[in-house]
């Protein structure tokens, strides 16, 4: 009987003891279970690193890493440390250490593998699908670890990023797994590249025109501050957080008697495409300056004093680079005031929207053959433009859109034109120099795209075709012109110069021969000849200067050549008149009277043409 007593204890015993470790299996269960997933995204920059604290994690439990790029050309590199790696080292010494191998002359592709298995416990570039990345890790301890993220050390590349993170979850790193639910990682917030960041921007508002800023991409769970502080002048309305559907979400208005306006808001979601606006006062007449700070996850932007640190709130404006190349110029219509030129417009921008990863469609760059070929595939704003002085209707020849997969787009158009000339200052025509331009506007605010001179790519070619012409010099410059907002403007100029040799032989040899003709009659003796042979000269005249004036538009002011041709009919016109003069006077006064004054009118003559073209060359 105490035998069996003692077995049934036994018995009881090992079933109390089983219980409890059962019950302990479940609470731990409880509180991870036996696969949890969790999924995260967000945006990555060159250069940024993001680390996501795992806590708790048992002994023997494996955990998985998955990461790909959504957008952009991000390339992911997804490594697994303890927590007491500091990501500060990772963002310096992690790329100094392979850096210092590749100068070396190590392999890169050697000297990576080996410098991430220094710094982290496993790491993985492109195991995944395509360049993903995706990793499985055996915990060797219990305690808390961190998943880190940042772009490919091979090259530099950008995007938005799918995270998946899962403990005991085998179907993370094929991307099969689905996220359950549970909390089991959260970004770090603590590092300056996963933390707050700060951005001061200083400027003045227009009478009726808004500032616009557009936000860089955010995660879920950020806080924008935002401290606005009215210089001299009236207070703006107010400043409006817009989404991507130019949706307000936030508004921030000045509390009475403040010239200081707040905003604070926290991002729901990750998101892209959300501006600030910042609204003038209505009936406002004077520039208003202001000092704008905003900041991410940083409260201490609202008290206006912190200091900029960390990356960039707001997105600058797409830079586009332009250059233009003059083939040929087809015509010079002076008259009509315009020139016709066959040219090469080249372009250049990198925008992230557009950049992509080779392994989506195993090419490192995308060909399109017109803009709206561009805009239907990409679905992504190209930089339109149009050419300000164009006249008529520009005729295409060739028309090349290509796309780097770092989001780098090259635009090639080559076209003839007219253009219109308003710049021509004909008053020292034949001897003047005009100026031509190639004016390119954009259609965006300076908001959204600026101008930049592509000097590699501006050039005048070496056969223009025109004789007329031959150009002395070019040069190029970007400014701001105002339509319905401010965009950029680009000007490509060039000046030319005529060849004076046609207007040498066809318009002053004949003016000289002229004139020449109009003093050999003074050697004659007989008066009323000498006023026949001035008054044919004279006929004359008209009939050359209808031939030489047919080509000018009709001038509000009087050019050099004008000025030669009036004087010529004015000395012409006097002689006429002074041998009928002469005629008379020896008829009714005597001929030794008109012989002494014919006397020092043949020397005054040709002294009177020289001072007076010494004088038009001192106007010139």
């Amino acid at each position: 009987m105490n035998h069996q007593n003692h077995l049934l204890c036994r018995y009881t015993g090992v079933l109390s003891l089983l219980l409890i470790l059962t019950c302990i299996h479940c609470s731990t269960g409880a509180e991870v279970p036996i696969e949890a997933v969790q999924e995260f995204s967000g945006f990555i920059e060159p250069g940024e690193v993001y680390s996501y604290t795992v806590p708790g994690l048992l002994r023997g439990d494996i955990l998985y890493v998955s990461a790909m790029g959504t957008s952009g050309n991000l390339d992911p590199f997804v490594a697994v440390s303890g927590t007491s790696l500091d990501i500060g080292r990772v963002q310096s010494g992690y790329q100094a250490a392979v850096d210092r191998e590749i100068a070396a002359g190590r392999d890169p592709l050697l000297a990576i593998p080996e410098t991430a298995g220094r710094f982290f416990d496993a790491w993985d570039d492109d195991s995944g699908p395509g360049y993903s990345s995706a990793l499985s890790y055996e915990v060797p301890r219990s305690g808390d670890f961190q998943v880190i993220l940042f772009d490919t050390p091979v090259r530099e590349t950008s995007g938005a990023y799918r995270l998946l993170i899962g403990i005991n979850a085998p179907g993370v790193p094929d991307g099969t797994a689905v996220p359950t639910g549970d909390r089991i990682a959260e970004l770090n917030r603590s590092y300056p590249g996963n933390g707050g960041y700060v951005q001061e921007v200083a400027g003045n508002l227009s009478p009726g025109k808004s500032g616009v800023f557009l936000l860089n991409p955010v995660f879920e769970g950020d806080i924008l501050y935002i401290f606005l502080e009215a210089g001299p002048g009236s207070i703006p309305s107010r400043i409006v957080l817009e989404d991507y559907g130019n949706k307000p979400v936030a508004i921030g208005v000045p509390a009475p008697g403040s010239r200081v306006i707040p905003l604070k808001y926290t991002f729901p979601e990750p998101g892209e495409g959300y501006r600030l606006i910042i609204e003038q006062s209505p009936g406002a007449s004077m520039p208003l300056p202001y000092r704008l700070l905003a900041g991410i996850n940083d409260p201490g932007v609202v008290s206006g004093d912190a200091e900029s640190r960390g990356k960039k709130v707001f997105s600058d404006p797409i830079t586009v680079y332009i250059g233009t190349q003059l083939d040929q110029i087809t015509d010079v219509n002076q008259k009509e005031e315009h020139y016709g030129i066959v040219a090469t417009i080249w372009m250049t921008w990198k925008d992230p929207a557009v950049a992509f990863s080779p392994d989506t469609c195993n090419c490192s760059f995308k060909v399109y053959r017109s803009i709206s070929e561009f805009t239907g595939a990409e679905g992504s704003r190209f930089p339109e433009y149009t050419l300000f002085n164009q006249q008529e209707r520009r005729w295409t020849q060739n028309e090349l859109v290509v796309v780097e997969s770092d989001g780098t787009v090259t635009y090639y158009e080559r076209f003839w034109v007219i253009l219109q000339a308003p710049d021509f200052d004909f008053r020292r025509y034949p001897f003047d120099a005009q100026d031509f331009y190639i004016r390119v506007d954009s259609l965006y605010p300076e908001t959204y795209v600026v101008y930049a001179p592509w000097e590699e790519k501006t050039s005048i070619g070496s056969q223009l075709g025109e004789e007329e012409w031959v150009i002395v010099s070019s040069d190029t410059t970007v400014s701001s012109v105002e339509v319905l907002d401010t965009s950029s403007r680009f000007s490509f100029h060039f000046e030319a110069e005529r060849h004076l040799m046609y207007y040498l032989f066809r318009i002053f040899v004949p003016i000289i021969i002229i004139i020449t003709l109009t003093y050999i009659p003074f050697l004659l003796a007989d008066y009323g000849k000498r006023a026949d042979i001035a008054a044919a000269n004279l006929l004359l005249l008209v009939l050359f200067s209808f031939t030489i004036t047919s080509d000018l538009p009709r001038l509000g002011y009087v050019t050099f050549l004008d000025i030669i041709i009036v004087m010529t009919f004015i000395v012409s016109g006097f002689t006429v008149a002074y041998n009928l003069y002469l005629k008379w006077l020896a008829t009714e006064k005597g001929i030794q009277l008109a012989e002494r004054i014919d006397h020092i009118m043949v020397w005054f003559y040709p002294a009177a043409y020289v001072i007076a073209i010494i004088g038009l060359v001192f106007y010139l």
